[in-house]
């Protein structure tokens, strides 16, 4: 087995229906309520001492999955600069604790856009999350939904709208990319609208996909072509997986993007790159994405108080502070750092969420600290959701909120609309350095 990948530090962080009628495949009710000796030996495993944090989930989804398929996760972009930083940023922020105070029980109740949240972890969205486990979509969002948060699905997903909406008790959002043109993006918010997701979240940092190198030296774009001698040199990977390699070919095999519905069936799946390079979001769109989708709409990949600002213009009823987990433009700050930008930029005219580098209850702390209302994590989930399914997930969830509980009750806060800048101190290097006796932005 290899070693951590570079976006890991040390033995803590890693990192992070309507199918073609012609392909048969599992149905997720079947998969969700089988309870096989394999099922029940995977849960023993994720909830034994093996693992005892993301890091330990990381090294399963390792073991289980072809390589490209987890490169796929783990990876960043060019030399994964600020894939790294996006950990190290959290290390670099240190706690203040209040000590000799007894706290029984911490709330850890957060509100976004006006529901109220058991925790402030939200799953954000991941692209392709059926190659990783079978219904992986649908999965996960049930995971989050019997959390009390919420899931997010990406437009690059292997499951339908209405699939994952079913399967949650929770709230559920929508990314959003253009890919197909405007009207394809149009019938598919409102697809997403009749099916009860609670808001739009709309990607603003990817006018090209970024250089995923990992991907490229795996076969990424020689295994779309479907040439057996392009594919050839690539295959050994799939076969040293055969549990995943026999649930993804029970699954359907290579999923198509089912929620992309151009003129002539669901989007291929493909190298998207040539779709991203189409299909540009660009601020003026944001008019006629409101009009079409009249609800909360989420603007993701802001990393500048000017971009905030712009946002706060065009009616953004939220912002993600987020860099694409650093897999767009590598060598952008990582996003803990320029989070005190925005929170300034918008002086609370919007809700405000980050994401990037979370493996830890106690990074949670510290983005809330900084002015975070919540944070949203990728790699974090998909890891679990890799290494077991919906018990993957859980425990993913699990673990982040026990650390979370862990943390406020070492720091002596007993809620999240207690933290503030006074428990954290920033390297001096930061702009932001100076601390802050400020109300927290976690409370309404």
């Amino acid at each position: 087995m290899r070693p951590p990948g570079p976006g890991t530090r040390p033995s803590v962080r890693a990192g992070f229906d309507n199918r073609s009628s012609r392909r048969k495949v599992l149905s997720f009710d079947a998969l969700s309520l089988a309870r096989t000796d394999q099922t029940l030996t995977v849960m023993e495993r994720l909830t034994s001492h093996r693992v005892v944090n993301i890091a330990d989930l990381r090294r399963l989804a390792q073991g289980r999955l072809p390589r490209v398929v987890f490169d796929y996760i783990d990876g960043g972009a060019e030399d994964e600069i600020t894939l790294r930083e996006n950990s190290r940023a959290y290390d670099a922020v240190t706690l203040r604790p209040r000590c000799a105070v007894a706290i029984p029980n911490c709330d850890l109740r957060t509100r976004v856009l006006g529901a109220t949240l058991e925790l402030p972890l939200l799953l954000g969205p991941v692209g392709s999350t059926r190659m990783f486990y079978p219904h992986g979509e649908a999965v996960a969002a049930r995971a989050a939904g019997d959390a009390g948060t919420v899931y997010t699905l990406s437009t690059l997903s292997g499951s339908t709208l209405e699939e994952v909406k079913a399967a949650s008790t929770g709230p559920v959002w929508y990314q959003l990319y253009l890919v197909g043109g405007h009207d394809v993006a149009r019938a598919t918010i409102e697809r997403a609208r009749v099916a009860g997701f609670s808001a739009l979240v709309v990607t603003i940092d990817t006018p090209v996909a970024g250089l995923r190198e990992r991907d490229l030296r795996n076969g990424t774009k020689a295994l779309l072509t479907r040439r057996v001698w392009s594919m050839l040199p690539f295959v050994p990977q799939f076969l040293a997986r055969p549990r995943w390699l026999a649930g993804f070919l029970a699954d359907g095999g290579l999923m198509t993007f089912p929620n992309v519905v151009l003129p002539d069936g669901p989007m291929p799946y493909a190298d998207v790159g040539t779709a991203l390079d189409q299909s540009v979001v660009c601020w003026q769109d944001l008019r006629w994405i409101r009009e079409a989708w009249k609800g909360p709409i989420v603007v993701k990949g802001v990393h500048t108080g000017e971009d905030a600002r712009r946002a706060v213009v065009e009616g953004a009823d939220a912002i993600v502070v987020s860099n694409h987990g650093g897999r767009q433009l590598d060598g952008v700050a990582p996003s803990l750092r320029v989070l005190p930008e925005v929170v300034a930029a918008v002086n609370g005219q919007t809700e405000i969420l980050v994401d990037g580098g979370i493996r830890r209850g106690s990074d949670i702390v510290k983005a809330l600290c900084l002015g975070a209302r919540a944070v949203l994590v990728g790699r974090a989930y998909a890891y679990g959701l890799a290494a077991g399914g919906g018990a993957g997930v859980a425990r993913a969830i699990e673990i982040l909120r026990t650390d979370l509980v862990r943390t406020l009750k070492l720091l002596g806060c007993p809620s999240l609309a207690e933290l503030d800048r006074s428990f954290v101190d920033l390297p001096m290097d930061w702009p932001a350095a100076s601390r802050s006796r400020a109300s927290p932005a976690t409370t309404g």
